[in-house]
């Protein structure tokens, strides 16, 4: 039977993690070395108030933070809310409004394990022809963008925007410790990467200079190149609300966005 780690023993693998000292920690927080060795060591147990207090300066994810308190034998600070409560309603509408004010450029919400929760017009067209059994929900960001059948034939600098995907998994992976996270990457790290040799970008006449790493996908004979942006709620008090982020594709040239803005056939 596998025991459960004290909140000491949590408190040090995060701080470990963040490669700072215990004199660093102390001086952040407004405590001792002293303080911090004895509640890592378990000789002192740390106040709610203290736990909070080290998890903020530690950046320990909201869903963990929780873990820390119950470790330390206090009740969760950070509720966790199902998006579909009536709680919620305001924030959905916002999001809703929002992925409908960017068309008609792609726009979607996805939780901390890349299923979409929200998309938008530019979105379904870009995932327009794809078999179905990669639409059935949960629709997942990661797995219909790498797998094979998905939409990684259409990318054109798919070596590049593959390994960028997978390192941020790895990035997400080592801050959140998420089991469910390393398992989605296990799963997408091992598709074959199909349908081209090798990456290609822009030929001499098409030079872009791009300000990010572009997304160059093929959509009905056109190359569409898109750079993204990802947002996250700041403060976040609910563990659902921390963990969904909004990425938006911006155009990353006129061709891209004269292509969007044109009338449906």
């Amino acid at each position: 039977m596998t025991s459960t780690p004290s909140v000491g023993a949590l408190l040090r693998t995060w701080r470990e993690r963040r490669g700072i000292s215990q004199l660093e920690l102390a001086g952040r927080a407004d405590s001792s070395s002293r303080h911090i060795s004895f509640v890592e060591t378990g000789r002192s147990r740390p106040s709610k108030e203290m736990v909070l207090r080290l998890a903020d300066h530690l950046d320990v994810p909201v869903r963990e933070r929780n873990t820390l308190l119950l470790a330390a034998g206090y009740a969760p600070h950070y509720t966790q809310t199902p998006l579909d409560d009536p709680s919620l309603g305001t924030l959905r509408e916002g999001l809703e409004r929002l992925l409908t004010g960017y068309e008609p450029y792609p726009a979607l919400v996805v939780d901390a394990t890349y299923d979409v929760v929200a998309a938008n017009r530019g979105i379904a067209m870009l995932l327009d022809g794809l078999p179905e059994h990669l639409l059935a929900p949960p629709l997942n960001a990661m797995r219909i963008t790498l797998h094979p059948q998905g939409l990684a034939p259409r990318i054109r600098n798919l070596g590049q925007w593959r390994g960028h995907l997978l390192a941020q998994m790895e990035r997400q992976i080592a801050l959140s410790r998420s089991a469910p996270l390393r398992a989605l990457y296990e799963e997408v790290s091992r598709y074959p990467v199909a349908g081209r040799s090798g990456d290609a970008g822009a030929g001499p006449e098409e030079a872009v200079p791009y300000i990010a790493l572009p997304l160059l996908l093929e959509h009905d004979g056109h190359l569409l190149s898109f750079v993204s942006s990802i947002a996250t709620f700041n403060t976040p008090m609910d563990v659902t609300v921390a963990e969904l982020a909004v990425e938006t594709l911006l155009p990353a040239d006129a061709a891209t966005a004269k292509y969007l803005h044109s009338p449906v056939p």
